[in-house]
C-alpha cells in the first residue's frame, strides 16, 4: 500500500503540513489527484450526501467541480489529537447563473497508519456574496501558506 505522509500520530506541525497538502490538492479541481489522498474504501458524509470509496470520491467531485465553477479553498488546522485532524474552512465558488458564492465549514478528519484518510465528515453552510466582496482568488501564494483566514 502506498503511504501518504505525514503520517500518524500527528505533530501540530504534520497535522499544519496534512492540512496544506489537502488545500492544495483541492484547489487543483483534479478529482482524482484529491481521490489518492483517501483510503480505497474512505467513508464521507459532505452536507447530506454520503460516500464510500475512491470511485465515489471522484464521482463526487467531479459534479461538485462542474456546479462549483472558479472554486477557489483556504483550509485551516483547528485541532488534532493521534490520527484525527479538525480543519475549518472557507471556499468561493459561482454557480451557472454567475452567483459567487462563500462557503463556511468545518471537517473531520480521520487516517488510516500509511496516512490515508479514511474517514471525512463536513459541515457546510453558503453564504451568496457579490462579486466585489469575494476574498479568494485562486490557490493560496505561499507566503500566506499556514496563515488563519478572517471569519467574514
Amino acid at each position: 500500500m502506498n503511504e501518504r505522509p505525514p503520517l500518524p500520530p500527528f505533530t501540530r506541525a504534520t497535522a499544519a503540513q496534512k492540512v496544506q497538502a489537502a488545500e492544495d490538492a483541492w484547489n487543483t479541481r483534479d478529482p482524482h489527484k484529491v481521490a489518492l489522498a483517501y483510503a480505497p474504501d474512505s467513508v464521507w458524509r459532505n452536507r447530506d450526501t454520503f460516500v464510500t470509496g475512491r470511485a465515489e470520491i471522484v464521482e463526487f467531485l467531479t459534479a461538485k467541480w462542474q456546479r462549483e465553477r472558479d472554486y477557489a479553498l483556504r483550509k485551516d488546522l483547528w485541532a488534532f489529537d493521534g490520527n484525527r485532524i479538525a480543519v475549518r474552512f472557507q471556499y468561493e465558488c459561482r454557480d451557472a447563473d454567475g452567483q459567487w458564492w462563500r462557503s463556511y465549514g468545518n471537517e473531520l478528519w480521520e487516517f488510516d497508519e500509511h496516512g490515508l484518510m479514511t474517514r471525512r465528515e463536513a459541515s457546510i453552510n453558503d453564504v451568496p456574496v457579490d462579486e466585489g466582496g469575494r476574498r479568494l482568488f485562486g490557490p493560496r501564494p505561499a507566503a500566506e501558506a499556514g496563515r488563519s483566514f478572517p471569519l467574514e
